[in-house]
């Protein structure tokens, strides 16, 4: 039996008693399945692990508590284990965090700016009155909702500069802090959120790990995110073009079924090599991630074929299945959320940039 086996039993035994966000990542962990996926991308078992938790979870879940689990172990769980180097508050919040006690959400997204542009963000902390304030607003935070504590980017020097920014650690109930749902329509399950902080009164020991190191560290961070969105995405195409296929074998077209149709084979060929493309990508980027320099941009690669790869497998099984893809419940609401793969973690057209950007890199030029 592959070692990975009793991994999938954990997860698929978590995810047939959740009944929401909050009780999914509270079964995982007490499971010790967040424990076991591991949190640096480094480690091929570590990655294996990974793949099989959201492989696992796509398959029985809807989007919204997918995107929850996702964004709590590519982001929140690493992030928290690095700041806990240096803050006994974020040891704390990991430990619970990994036991499933504690939902972290991410703060990155400012309001009113482009996921982009982080250095532009406004959100800041500073020192009044002997204590640390933070005033400013994030956006489209997922878990923002539900969660017990948030980590902040904050602005902690006024300079345009990578170094200006700090993790703020705080409670999601604190005065001065509040959420409004960014939408009731999309992922309602992740709890995706507006989050305003007014004036919060907040303790030294509340800016966790090493100032002017938070935005670096959430950089390398969506090394794993865009891994871990991947890697979703190969699952979900990979159930879509499963489900789709039986619909071609069994709708009838005349004497025979769709799937006789040479046409429809041939749409549903391109529609394989794609998710062919996308498998050889996931299963290329973790040696390349460990071995060579071009890791950022790699991961770059690898989000923008899996938003693209999303976006066109779904397009086409929507319209090879037909009015049942509009069906409560069918692929044509998934296809509108599963937009998300080109946007979250960064939009496919800002990926495109920064990956011409490193051409070099890519290309190995010089080497």
């Amino acid at each position: 039996m592959p070692e990975h086996a009793p991994l999938r039993g954990l997860v698929a035994g978590a995810a047939n008693g959740a009944e929401d966000a909050r009780s999914l990542w509270r079964a995982l962990g007490e499971a010790g399945v967040i424990e076991r996926v591991g949190w640096t991308s480094k480690d091929p078992d570590d990655i294996a692990r990974l793949d099989d938790l959201l492989s696992e979870l796509d398959g029985r879940l809807p989007l919204g508590l997918v995107l929850s689990v996702c964004v709590q172990v590519a982001l929140a769980v690493p992030l928290l284990a690095t700041a806990s180097e240096t803050s006994g508050l974020a040891r704390e919040v990991l430990a619970d965090a990994v036991a499933g006690r504690a939902v972290v959400a991410i703060a990155v997204t400012e309001a009113g700016l482009s996921g982009s542009a982080t250095l532009d963000a406004a959100t800041a902390v500073r020192s009044a009155d002997g204590s640390l304030r933070l005033t400013g607003g994030k956006e489209w935070i997922s878990n923002a909702r539900h969660c017990d504590h948030v980590m902040v980017l904050a602005r902690c020097r006024p300079e345009r500069h990578i170094t200006s920014f700090c993790w703020v650690l705080i409670p999601a109930v604190a005065p001065g802090v509040t959420v409004e749902p960014a939408s009731n329509r999309y992922f309602g399950q992740a709890g995706v959120g507006h989050l305003r902080f007014d004036d919060v009164a907040l303790a030294e020991d509340r800016v966790v790990g090493q100032r002017g190191r938070a935005l670096a560290e959430f950089v390398r961070a969506l090394q794993r995110e865009r891994l871990a969105g991947a890697l979703w995405g190969r699952a979900l195409c990979r159930r879509v073009l499963v489900e789709t296929l039986d619909h071609l074998r069994r709708r009838p077209a005349g004497p025979t079924t769709l799937w006789d149709n040479a046409a429809i084979r041939d749409r549903f060929a391109r529609c394989l090599v794609a998710q062919a493309r996308l498998d050889a990508l996931c299963s290329v980027f973790p040696a390349g991630s460990a071995a060579r320099p071009a890791a950022g941009p790699a991961a770059m690669v690898l989000k923008a074929a899996c938003g693209e790869t999303v976006n066109r497998i779904l397009d086409e099984c929507v319209d090879l299945t037909g009015a049942d893809a509009f069906r409560d419940g069918g692929l044509a609401g998934l296809r509108e959320e599963a937009t998300m793969f080109g946007v979250a973690g960064g939009a496919t057209g800002t990926m495109l940039a920064g990956i011409a950007e490193h051409a070099d890199d890519l290309l190995l030029v010089g080497s």
